[in-house]
């Protein structure tokens, strides 16, 4: 039976849709929460200074290694969900 479907009723099993969600969602809200550090920063105080241009760069590295993460998260639990 795949993942997420109620082998009983063969309908969507919402309990385990939310319980493989919540990681997920606190994943990317930690990488969000990082990087609005920066961009915080280039917004409220140094603007288009060289310091501003560098902290935009880093919250953009921020996010692109954490899309990266998240969706090494994501391949990872979709192999162990199918294998078990």
């Amino acid at each position: 039976m795949p993942p997420f479907v109620d082998p009983a009723s063969g309908d969507l099993n919402v309990a385990q849709i939310l319980s493989e969600a919540r990681p997920l969602a606190k994943l990317i809200g930690a990488f969000a929460a990082v990087a609005l550090v920066p961009y915080a920063l280039v917004y409220t105080a140094f603007g288009s200074s060289p310091l501003g241009a560098v902290l935009a760069l880093l919250g953009q590295f921020v996010l692109a290694v954490g899309t990266g993460i998240v969706l090494m998260y994501v391949v990872a639990r979709g192999r162990y969900l199918s294998d078990s």
